[in-house]
């Protein structure tokens, strides 16, 4: 029977399993001792070091032992690390240890590390010592005297000093429960102010295997990953979810188009996740076109608005099925997601439905109320999922988690009868012209099938007589022929109303992007303020 109010609930299976981090990584090495389990994906092939299932539980658990000998459990031990194999390995030790793991970026600067070290009360952090130009263990060494619970810096260049300097073969690891607190993951800051969600192994390990599920993940499968392992979507849904399935990870020390397209050809790739930034990179880059990617059977997208017009060129030019998941760190991080064999109008324009067990509405945000279904309001999800809270920070807590555990994500969305959810947007970038509401994923979606347009971020700007009008950031496909700004209001104007066609048009040759490749709006915003002088 169709829905009338905009509440559903996820299919009862996968059920949810009492499980955590170490449990599914043990499993795992019974099960397929001796299938490969991590490649380090670097540029060059021969410095490709790889680890069965075995080896890897083998470090895992060396490496829980070392840790033990230094911190308590519940402690929280920062890694500030690229995309290396033993990132890979700590997080398993770790929670194997009973260590909280606090994750940070490794383009982070000295202010902002300082702060996570501290607003975490870490006791330790792991650290690389340089990457891309960034000194950062000479950084951690600069702010030391400003965190005063850190006591240990652990340099990961000298990682087999660490694990052979502790005399850990006595060591006892502690008993960890499904529902202890495993992780610190900071907000990836697209409105600014980051805090840190506390997640538990119960959600991390249940979300991963779900989403491989319902991806269509099979067992052994190959998988290239390149989202950042500070994001959940880098160490839960790609380093648990490949766990959960016994698959080969091949881990990309960072984001490069060029190398990530020879790495799909040479291990025959399953499965792609990226954010939008990330698959039109892949797109546009020369090799594009000659590299052989028909291994590639499953498209997973997500983080930020994913244009219908680029879910239909995905699917057409390496005929795999795409997927788009929705949601955000502090559920861990999946609450909707559509399934492969959904209609392609489904994939284009809808998140799907709850994951298993988990429940989702839409409320009025000023009431609190369950809206009817086609709706605009703020989207909720409730389960297993969701975050212990934000750490110390009881009151944004209460602010985010509700007393019947509803998480209020602060996205815009609707659902349809069937249960399908489509986001308009967040709260905080709802465009308010005049009084009247308007949600920039459907100007998006229009400017983004234009043939000029790479891509596009739709923002609210300050405007002293209507106290917002719509501005268009624009990058150019072809920065030699771009496309007019009258050119572009004519193509609105035949497709859109006035007051939602862009009144100010940016032109930009990359946009300001978050750590994990969402658009930082607020950016956009904040810059074309400063330089016009607008103030609202």
């Amino acid at each position: 029977m169709p829905a009338k109010e905009s509440s559903a609930k996820g299919p009862p299976a996968p059920a949810v399993r009492d499980i955590t981090i170490g449990e599914l990584l043990r499993e795992a090495a019974r099960a397929a001792p001796d299938r490969i389990a991590l490649i380090a994906g670097t540029p060059e092939p021969a410095a490709r070091r790889q680890w069965t299932y075995a080896e890897l539980l083998r470090d895992a658990e060396r490496t829980a032992r070392a840790l033990r000998a230094r911190f308590e459990p519940g402690e929280r031990v920062v890694i500030w690390a690229p995309n290396v194999p033993e990132w890979v390995i700590i997080e398993f030790g770790a929670a194997m240890a009973g260590v909280v793991l606090v994750t940070a970026n490794p383009a982070l600067q000295a202010r902002e590390v300082e702060y996570v070290i501290n607003q975490s009360k870490s006791a330790g952090i792991l650290v690389t010592p340089e990457f891309r130009g960034n000194r950062m263990l000479a950084t951690v060494e600069a702010v030391r005297a400003n965190c005063p619970t850190l006591r240990d810096i652990i340099r990961l260049d000298r990682w087999p000093e660490f694990l052979d300097g502790a005399s850990n073969a006595d060591v006892v690891l502690p008993d960890t429960d499904p529902g202890d607190p495993v992780m610190i993951q900071y907000t990836s800051g697209t409105t600014g102010f980051p805090k840190g969600a506390l997640l538990h192994h119960r959600g991390l390990v249940n979300n991963a295997a779900h989403w491989m599920d319902r991806l269509g993940a099979t067992d052994g499968d190959i998988y290239v990953a390149m989202m950042p392992l500070f994001h959940t979507a880098g160490c839960v849904l790609g380093v648990l979810g490949c766990v959960a399935v016994r698959a080969t990870q091949v881990l990309q020390e960072f984001f490069e188009p060029g190398l990530a397209l020879e790495l799909n050809e040479c291990y025959r790739g399953k499965a792609i996740l990226g954010v939008p930034t990330m698959l039109i990179a892949m797109l546009e880059h020369p090799d594009f076109a000659a590299t052989d990617l028909s291994s590639v059977r499953k498209l997973c997208s997500g983080g930020s608005t994913v244009p219908a017009a680029l879910v239909r060129r995905l699917e057409s030019d390496l005929g795999a099925q795409f997927t788009i998941v929705f949601g955000q760190t502090e559920c861990s991080p999946v609450a909707t997601m559509t399934r492969p064999d959904d209609t392609t109008e489904d994939k284009a324009n809808t998140l799907g439905i709850p994951m298993p067990c988990t429940e989702a509405k839409i409320i009025d945000p000023d009431t609190g109320e369950i809206v009817p279904c086609g709706t605009v309001g703020e989207f909720c999800t409730r389960g297993y999922h969701v975050m212990l809270g934000y750490f110390d920070m009881p009151e944004a807590t209460m602010a985010t988690v509700d007393a019947d555990g509803w998480l209020h994500t602060g996205d815009l969305c609707s659902m349809d009868e069937r249960g399908y959810f489509t986001v308009q947007g967040r709260l905080k970038d709802m465009i308010i012209r005049g009084g009247e509401n308007i949600y920039p994923r459907e100007i998006e979606e229009l400017l983004f099938q234009h043939p000029k347009i790479a891509e596009v971020a739709v923002v609210g700007l300050p405007d002293p007589k209507w106290g917002e009008i719509v501005g268009a950031f624009i990058r150019d496909a072809d920065s030699a022929n771009p496309a007019s700004d009258e050119e572009l209001r004519a193509y609105c104007r035949e497709h859109l109303s006035p007051q939602k066609t862009p009144a100010v048009w940016g032109h930009v040759d990359a946009f300001p992007l978050t750590g994990s490749g969402k658009i930082q709006k607020f950016v956009l915003r904040d810059r074309w303020s400063a330089a016009s002088g607008a103030t609202g």
